[in-house]
């Protein structure tokens, strides 16, 4: 049953706290965009491996792999 306490940032803060958070949504961005290329080429790689009767049994799971990156990088 305790409340939080409100936190204020000083006035003084303020320019840090702001390229901080900047920085943390620049990496978010780029952490995305590049989850979801290594996606697609994962996806791309699994394919061509499962056009082979050889390569299936490696292509499948590559090709998943690369989906589910996908699907994590868009959600």
């Amino acid at each position: 049953m305790s409340e939080r306490a409100e936190r204020s940032l000083p006035w003084y803060l303020w320019p840090f706290h702001a390229l901080w958070r900047l920085v943390g949504f620049v990496l978010a961005v780029t952490g995305r965009v590049v989850c979801g290329v290594l996606g697609l080429a994962l996806i791309a790689v699994g394919v061509v491996l499962s056009l082979s009767v050889v390569g299936a049994p490696l292509g499948v799971p590559i090709a998943v792999l690369g989906f589910l990156l996908v699907v994590r990088a868009l959600f």
